[in-house]
């Protein structure tokens, strides 16, 4: 993930090739998804330059009707990010079927333990 001081608009994923703009994405229609997952460092967090902006990738996702975004506010390390995501996988899929509308209780049940593990590296 990119992001420009300028405009809230200009925040970008990097793709292979090319960025896909926060505009972009709140001008698809994305309402068919069920769930993203942004697994990356700091995604719902503005840029120093503007701290009142309430656009960021999570809510450009939530704009344009994902039913169900998850995104992070800490730097987090990429063994850290791993775990987390697959234990989170873990638990929303427990039984064989992604129900979206548990993801915020697979969350809770993935973060508490990693907020108390001291061995677990955050940044």
């Amino acid at each position: 993930m990119t992001t420009t001081c300028r405009s809230s608009f200009k925040l970008a994923f990097l793709m292979h090739n090319q960025t896909l703009s926060l505009l972009d994405i709140t001008q698809m229609d994305l309402s068919w998804h069920q769930f993203v997952f942004l697994a990356t460092c700091e995604t719902m967090v503005n840029t120093f330059s503007m701290p009142n902006e309430v656009i960021h990738l999570a809510a450009g996702l939530q704009f344009a009707v994902v039913k169900t975004v998850i995104g992070t506010l800490w730097k987090v390390n990429n063994s850290t990010v791993q775990h987390l995501v697959e234990a989170f996988y873990k638990s929303l899929c427990g039984d064989g079927t992604m129900n979206s509308k548990r993801a915020a209780q697979a969350l809770l049940q993935v973060v508490q333990p990693l907020a108390c593990d001291r061995d677990m590296p955050l940044d």
